[in-house]
């Protein structure tokens, strides 16, 4: 099965974790290269304005700042797709219940990998965005 397919099965545990309540934290991790660009997180934010995540883009250069933006979990979808396959080769989805994580290996083909869970509270990030 292409990467593509397995990480829309894997976007949809996503989603559900969201609905449910369970979604802790994402991760984007295993940098393909190396690129300025270490780890991108996302994590729930309260807001009036329905479900958030705080979208944050880590970088190795002290030079370059950290970057941090509130988006709804759709703007999150497109920003993590772009980068997959061309700066990480795997996402992490921490959630109450279980740990789920997506690879894709050096053929394209994408697997999902089920865990124990790290997480047992959903802490939701208060950060005000300027």
């Amino acid at each position: 099965m292409s990467y593509q397919d397995v990480f829309a099965v894997f976007w949809k545990q996503v989603e559900e974790s969201l609905e449910e309540g369970r979604f802790a934290k994402l991760t984007m991790a295993k940098t393909i290269g190396k690129p300025n660009l270490r780890n991108i997180f996302l994590r729930p934010v309260n807001s009036d304005d329905g479900f958030k995540v705080l979208l944050k883009l880590r970088y190795r250069s002290k030079e370059t700042e950290d970057q941090e933006d509130e988006m709804t979990l759709d703007e999150a979808f497109v920003v993590l797709k772009s980068h997959l396959i061309k700066s990480f080769s795997s996402v992490l989805l921490f959630t109450t219940t279980e740990d789920v994580t997506f690879k894709v290996n050096k053929k394209g083909a994408g697997s999902i990998t089920e865990f124990s869970p790290t997480f047992t509270d959903v802490i939701a990030s208060t950060k005000d965005l300027e």
